[in-house]
């Protein structure tokens, strides 16, 4: 554990795995089971516990509590899991459980993420790289965020939901339906608004592609037959990635409905 730091006042139990160049602060606790890489920094009153792991780089603030087990009552003392990726900043107060045996058994957050304070990711959700939780967000079992979705204050994405990748959610707005790629959605009962255009261009993504995503979604608004059938007649038409990437998030397998445009 070369540069390895652990304050006198936490407690590490063993069988824990601690990497090289940890810093563990002034009352964290953590678990037997529990796998740190290099360089993870908790910085005080923070808990680790579970069969969980956490990616290297990764900074954990105080009062945080990591792998605990699901608020589920259908729970029975399963071994699941949690696995957080590298370079992740989780705030104060924030909450991540490990998952359920109905569920997968693993609750999944990917690289270089944000999780401000006070944020929930519940059992089984599955979390890709560069998502952006604002504080107080609180996401529900078996949710799928993708790539690169930002989430504003003070929101709740409903169980079994996915927001595909690009997307953004508006402060205080409950998501209850599946929101489809680079979507905006806001209002307090989620209404699929347009495209989420800033993030698009940020990205760098090219004019044609942004001309072709908006051409899409006013299909998808305004064209005949049910949203299924329209995103269909889209993937036959589009040459553009992005909007194959809808059309594929569309007509796959979900729990949910969609929000849709109008």
């Amino acid at each position: 554990m070369t540069g390895t730091v652990i304050h006198p006042s936490a407690i590490v139990e063993p069988g824990a795995q601690i990497g090289e160049g940890c810093r563990i602060g002034p009352f964290c606790h953590i678990g037997p089971e529990v796998v740190l890489a290099a360089r993870v920094e908790l910085k005080s009153h923070v808990i680790v516990t579970g069969m969980t792991e956490i990616g290297e780089d990764t900074v954990v603030f105080p009062f945080a509590v990591i792998g605990e087990i699901p608020q589920d009552l259908k729970f029975r003392g399963e071994k699941t899991r949690l696995q957080i990726g590298a370079r992740n900043r989780i705030r104060e107060h924030v909450t991540m459980n490990c998952g359920t045996e109905g569920g997968g058994g693993v609750t999944r957050v990917g690289d270089d993420g944000l999780f401000m304070a006070g944020c929930h990711v519940a059992h089984d959700a599955q979390i890709g790289d560069r998502v952006i939780l604002v504080n107080n967000v609180a996401v529900a079992g078996h949710c799928v965020l993708e790539d690169d979705v930002i989430v504003g204050g003070l929101s709740g994405v409903h169980q079994w939901v996915r927001i595909g990748r690009g997307a953004i959610i508006g402060a205080l707005t409950m998501v209850t339906n599946d929101v489809i790629p680079y979507g905006l959605v806001q209002a307090p009962r989620g209404k699929l608004d347009g495209l989420n255009l800033v993030g698009l261009k940020r990205r760098g993504v090219s004019r044609a592609d942004i001309t072709a995503l908006r051409a899409a979604f006013q299909m998808l608004a305004q064209g005949e037959g049910a949203f299924a059938d329209r995103a269909k007649r889209l993937g036959d038409e589009t040459q553009s990635p992005y909007v194959r990437e809808i059309v594929e998030f569309i007509l796959g397998d979900s729990d949910r409905h969609f929000l849709t445009p109008g």
